[in-house]
């Protein structure tokens, strides 16, 4: 811009700069001299009517420009203007160098006057169509700038605002005049007004457009907070040059509230789907809380506590936070309660006011604590509905929903889900949200609890059918193990047991029922029960096998149910036999004779040690799982080497989800090379040698050494068939106790031991044998090769017989009688002098017999 100070006082004189009205009307200029022909010719005349100077000077210009049948007029109006008249108006004329354009020209002639005094005109032409094109633009820039819904603004160079429609007025206030030399900082706050006025500057500088550039503000008197989308371009003159940047802003509130409603939506949903992937993985009240807060932080809320009953979690049968039929709690929202969960995604900082009632009173994990009775956490307890906290003075949270944990009608616990200062208050969807997170977390709670109690109850089941203690017997050295799988699993369905029969001969068993919980636990011991009363009555392994295999069969079936009935529920029947399905070796052996007899219905084979030998798997037919049914079993008799090393053991031992069978058996016989250590250091090396900790199944161990009865510690006798071994009996016996120095027992054993040899000629058949056996207690046995059992029968006053065994039942601490391969065998047991001996019958007790 140049200035010329004129001799005017201060006018000052400036040239216009490039752009200005002048560039769009394109005002043109010629004259025509005396002889009525165009004598000089402007540039701009060039360009309006495309012919240069040297095509038209010294030319007629109604013939060049007029039309033909205008022409008359025309040569009429030049004379009079060459007379001195002026004159103005609209003039049809033909452009381009063969007259092939045609516009219409707006005409101002002045006459003029030559230095010789000669008479021309000056004429000034403007182009009707460009001022149309102006007259059109101004309407349309008018419409849009003016009539516009959206704000609209023009920055100049300087970024001040030029110019502000009305509606930008409407919204920011005043007229549209005095927002005028503004700058945005006047209408938003510092960051967004910077983030603005930057783009601005970029859009000037590059002439990129800006499109949807999102701002965040409040108009005057509304506190509300607003969205604008800001569109921005670089805007011209008709030169070219830049004069500013226009912008239009839109308020996108109502999109921008309805788009965020959307992403809460879907946000709801995501942590719903991810809610019911996480939450309830675990049978475990404390994890299956923290999965929740895993959940909940920070996707939901910044921290966030878990309180449960500690009732709950004692094992109650029900937390105080019963719901009756009145709709009131019991428990009053204020019993004692234990932080068992709690994240946070904030900075450390004071959560919570100190003495404060509310919210977060003692973050720490695993402390008890109770809410005040008047407190909004107490309320939610008592109402089980979901209480708003406000943050406290001095607090980082700013709000905190206080949401009880209602499974199957029982309010459980409390959980609290907070915001810190600086996040969106929680909404109305937020709080459906948390009941829903909540609601899911209870349940998932509530069936853990109900998991630990049965679990605790199916464990407390399992142990008291466990054997006490190692168990002794006679001619064994036993060692015993049992662990459990862990918390994560049930309780599964191993046992052993340890039973002494009589001849100071010991079953072994190991047993496994197929199925897990309290069902398994509860058949474990019922076959445990059933093993048990079979093994009192003498039974051969394999015989015990099948009636236990009977037995099995009938627990799945409801008693007393028809044919029909049970053919209604075969699929219901059948697999509630299936959870009673079980394994089991079943193994009696004599220390006599180190004999063992196994039996075997579907278990892993036993493992015996010989001394100075490799561990090896017994050859025992697995024979067909107990309740398959249809199956006889087999047995088998193994002679035992003194020293030699017995296990029984369940699939937990050796069996996991990372070791396969084969190498988990493989694995245990080497950890039984080195047998000739004590028993229970052997025990403890295979346990620690193997995968016990894997937890997926309980694990049950049974050792036993071979240690029989010496030959000293066994009186055995063959009698013949007549009267006279009755008195041999007695002789063999006193001598025999004599010598064991067991003078104490002579009277009672000959008198016992003629009742048995004299029923055994009267009602027996074939040899008489008779055996004595010392142990920890005294045992005699009487065999004969007749198949009648003895039964003890009250005798009548007139009766001269029948009170023989009544006579061994009351002298003896225990007797009866047992088939053997050739006969039967009836025996009496007495303790020794030095134990627990047996009272001696009254004068009533025995008279009470005759």
């Amino acid at each position: 811009m140049s200035e010329i100070s004129g001799t005017a006082g201060d006018v000052v004189w400036q040239s216009n700069p490039p752009g200005s009205i002048y560039d769009y009307i394109k005002v043109a200029s010629f004259s025509i001299g005396p002889d009525g022909l165009v004598d000089q010719w402007s540039g701009r005349a060039a360009e309006l009517f495309g012919l240069d100077a040297h095509q038209v000077r010294g030319r007629d210009p109604v013939e060049v420009f007029v039309p033909a049948e205008l022409r008359r007029q025309g040569h009429r109006t030049v004379k009079e203007i060459l007379d001195g008249k002026e004159w103005t108006g609209l003039v049809p004329f033909r452009a381009g160098e063969r007259g092939t354009e045609h516009g219409l020209a707006e005409i101002y002639v002045m006459p003029s006057e030559t230095e010789n005094g000669d008479r021309g005109a000056l004429c000034l032409v403007v182009d009707v169509r460009a001022l149309q094109r102006i007259e059109t633009d101004l309407a349309s820039s008018q419409a849009i700038f003016g009539q516009s819904p959206f704000g609209f603004l023009l920055f100049d160079t300087d970024l001040k605002v030029r110019r502000a429609n009305q509606r930008f007025a409407t919204v920011f206030g005043g007229t549209t005049g005095e927002h005028r030399g503004r700058t945005v900082h006047d209408y938003l706050s510092r960051p967004e007004a910077d983030r603005l006025t930057g783009a601005l500057k970029r859009v000037l500088e590059t002439g990129d457009t800006v499109s949807d550039l999102q701002i965040v503000g409040t108009a005057p008197e509304d506190q509300e907070r607003r969205h604008w989308s800001i569109n921005l371009y670089r805007v011209h003159s008709g030169s070219g040059r830049t004069i500013g940047v226009a912008g239009v802003g839109t308020d996108v509130t109502r999109r921008h509230n309805a788009a965020r409603e959307a992403a809460s939506a879907r946000r709801d949903l995501a942590l719903l789907n991810e809610a019911s992937a996480r939450i309830g993985n675990s049978l475990d009240l404390e994890t299956t809380a923290r999965e929740l807060l895993g959940v909940a932080v920070p996707g939901f809320c910044d921290l966030a506590a878990v309180d449960l009953y500690q009732s709950l979690l004692t094992g109650e049968e029900a937390p105080p936070g019963r719901w009756g039929s009145s709709g009131a709690e019991s428990g009053g929202g204020s019993a004692t309660l234990r932080r068992v969960a709690f994240a946070s995604a904030v900075s450390d900082g004071p959560l919570g006011a100190p003495g404060g009632s509310d919210g977060y009173v003692s973050p720490d994990v695993g402390a008890v604590h109770r809410f005040p009775f008047s407190s909004l956490s107490a309320s939610a307890l008592r109402t089980a509905r979901v209480q708003s906290i406000p943050g406290q003075s001095g607090s980082l949270v700013r709000s905190t929903l206080a949401v009880p944990m209602v499974a199957h009608d029982t309010v459980i616990g409390l959980a609290q889900f907070s915001r810190t200062k600086g996040s969106e208050p929680f909404g109305d969807q937020d709080r459906a949200l948390a009941v829903e997170l909540a609601a899911r977390a209870a349940v998932c709670i509530d069936n853990a609890r109900l998991y630990r109690r049965e679990h605790e109850r199916a464990l407390i089941l399992q142990r008291s059918l466990l054997p006490p203690g190692d168990p002794e017997a006679a001619g064994l050295d036993i060692a015993c193990r049992y662990l459990p799988g862990n918390t994560a699993t049930e309780v599964g369905g191993d046992w052993f047991d340890v039973i002494e029969l009589p001849g100071h001969r010991t079953a072994l068993v190991v047993g496994d029922v197929m199925g897990r919980g309290l069902r398994a636990a509860v058949a474990m011991g019922e076959l445990r029960t059933a093993v048990r009363t079979l093994a009192l009555l003498d039974l051969e392994p394999a015989e015990v096998l099948s009636a236990l295999d009977e037995i099995a069969r009938g627990l799945g079936t409801p008693s007393g149910a028809q044919q029909a009935s049970r053919v209604a529920h075969k699929s219901r029947d059948a697999e509630l036999s299936e959870v009673y399905l079980a394994t089991c070796v079943y193994a009696v052996y004599d220390p006599v004779t180190r004999r063992c007899t196994f039996a075997n219905a579907g278990h892993l084979p036993p493992v015996v040690v010989e001394p100075d030998e490799a561990a090896l798997m017994l050859d025992v037919p697995p024979g067909m799982p107990l309740g398959v049914g249809g199956e006889p079993f087999e047995q088998v008799e193994v002679d035992l080497a003194e020293g030699a090393l017995l296990a029984l053991y369940t699939d937990g031992l050796v069996e996991s989800r990372d070791q396969p069978l084969d190498e988990g058996l493989s694995a245990f016989r080497a950890a039984l090379g080195d047998a000739a250590r004590p028993l229970e250091d052997v025990c403890d090396h295979v346990l620690t040698t193997l995968d016990t900790r894997h937890g997926e199944d309980d694990i049950a161990l049974l050792m036993a050494r071979i240690q029989g009865l010496p030959a000293e510690a066994v009186g055995d006798w063959s009698l013949p068939r007549e009267p006279r071994s009755v008195g041999r009996a007695r002789e063999l016996a006193r001598a025999q106790l004599v010598a064991w120095d067991l003078e104490p027992l002579v009277d009672t054993v000959e008198l016992l031991v003629s009742e048995l040899v004299t029923n055994a000629l009267r009602y027996g058949e074939g040899e008489i044998r008779l055996r004595l056996l010392r142990d920890r207690t005294l045992v005699c046995e009487v065999w004969d090769a007749g198949l009648v059992q003895p039964r003890r029968r009250r005798a009548r006053d007139t009766d001269e017989g029948g009170r023989g065994l009544q006579l061994v039942g009351l002298l003896s601490a225990a007797w009866g009688s047992r088939r053997t391969p050739r006969g039967k065998t009836v025996w009496f047991e007495l303790a020794l002098p030095d134990g627990d001996s047996t009272a001696e019958p009254t004068v009533e007790q025995l008279l009470s017999m005759f």
